[in-house]
């Protein structure tokens, strides 16, 4: 169930470029049993592949991966090795931050269908839209704001109720994320067939949570079923964030890098009874995908969210507290050696990740 009402919980303000010299009590331990160090590393599972920003693994343990640029939705069957055709999402736009950017299929469909979020070309304006696909293609969302070049978000995932979440990104203009009336800067939350889910916390209408600049990556708790977001800053402030229903994140036309307000608040200051990020990071590093371990074969890792940085490459280890509801530590635990995409929980709980030409595993060693 998701909460309805936002949780306070502690803020951990972090420069990512102190990691590898941060002390131990701002890092999550990682050892085992008689002091063995445990270390994450990733293992390919297929490369080779041209930008796969989104991806999704079926019940049967097939990989859905989408081409950013091309449009392409292709199939890799790790029994066999096999790549194959799918569809092709047409009029993709796919400049600047645009393109097929968002895979999802729906659980528990007697019939396999799988949803697409992708910048398209309609009426000769850019578009973000949800396309299901079947054995036809068929629209159920267009965002009411035209697309930019940047801030297009494109993450969509279902929830463990059955609807869909969406991200979209500001379209460039803060103000758009405090306007109700615009999808850009949003969360939302859509029916599989497109409709306003009843509960909603704006009748009629699709936005769950606001406030948002720009985000890759979300995912839910497997033990709680809490939303947790990443969010892309400007100069300063990526964030963490625990997403409540109908909650407002607080950015906008008058966030600022300067000081003061303090931070997180000089970009979380717009708006009704703005919640602030658990944490934040300054300077920035892109953050992207996010994934929960949970039976993911890491025990050192065990009840962690993870989530992955464009810009540095790297994978974080967030620990929560007790209540699942706050941070109690963070930690850089992997690497990569090009910049990381997205980020998927399969089928048998193991945790993988795509970057600019691959999806990997996440393992332990």
């Amino acid at each position: 169930m998701i909460p309805g009402q936002a949780v306070l919980a502690p803020f951990l303000a972090i420069s990512l470029a102190s990691w590898g010299s941060a002390s131990a009590s701002a890092r999550p331990d990682s050892s085992g049993p008689a002091g063995h160090v445990f270390a994450i590393s990733a293992s390919p599972i297929v490369t080779g592949l041209d930008f796969p920003a989104a991806f999704t693994i079926g019940r049967d343990g097939r990989i859905f991966y989408g081409e950013r640029f091309t449009g392409e939705i292709r199939v890799y069957d790790p029994a066999n090795g096999s790549d194959t055709h799918f569809a092709t999402i047409p009029n993709v736009a796919n400049q600047g931050e645009r393109g097929l950017l968002g895979l999802a299929t729906l659980p528990g469909a007697i019939h396999l269908s799988v949803f697409a979020y992708a910048t398209r070309n309609v009426g000769g304006v850019p578009t973000n839209q949800i396309i299901e696909v079947t054995s036809i293609l068929r629209v159920i969302f267009s965002s009411n704001t035209p697309s930019q070049l940047n801030h297009n978000g494109g993450r969509i995932l279902f929830g463990p109720e059955g609807n869909l979440y969406a991200v979209i990104g500001d379209a460039q203009n803060p103000s758009n994320s405090q306007d109700l009336a615009k999808h850009a800067g949003k969360i939302l939350r859509l029916t599989p067939t497109g409709g306003v889910p009843g509960d909603n916390p704006f009748p009629g209408n699709l936005v769950w949570s606001y406030g948002l600049r720009n985000s890759f990556g979300f995912n839910f708790d497997p033990l709680t079923g809490r939303l947790w977001q990443t969010e892309n800053g400007p100069e300063c402030n990526d964030e963490i964030n625990l997403v409540a229903k109908g909650a407002n994140y607080g950015w906008g036309s008058h966030a600022t890098c300067a000081t003061p307000p303090a931070p997180p608040a000089n970009t979380n200051q717009d708006g009704p009874n703005p919640v602030m990020p658990l944490a934040w990071f300054t300077p920035p590093t892109a953050p992207t995908g996010a994934a929960f371990c949970v039976g993911c074969g890491i025990p050192s890792s065990e009840g962690n969210l993870f989530f992955a940085t464009y810009n540095t490459r790297q994978i974080i280890r967030v620990v929560l507290d007790a209540n699942r509801t706050g941070i109690a530590s963070i930690g850089m635990v992997y690497t990569h050696p090009r910049p990381i995409l997205s980020m998927e929980r399969g089928p048998d709980r193991a945790i993988y990740f795509s970057d600019t030409s691959g999806i990997y595993k996440l393992e332990e060693t």
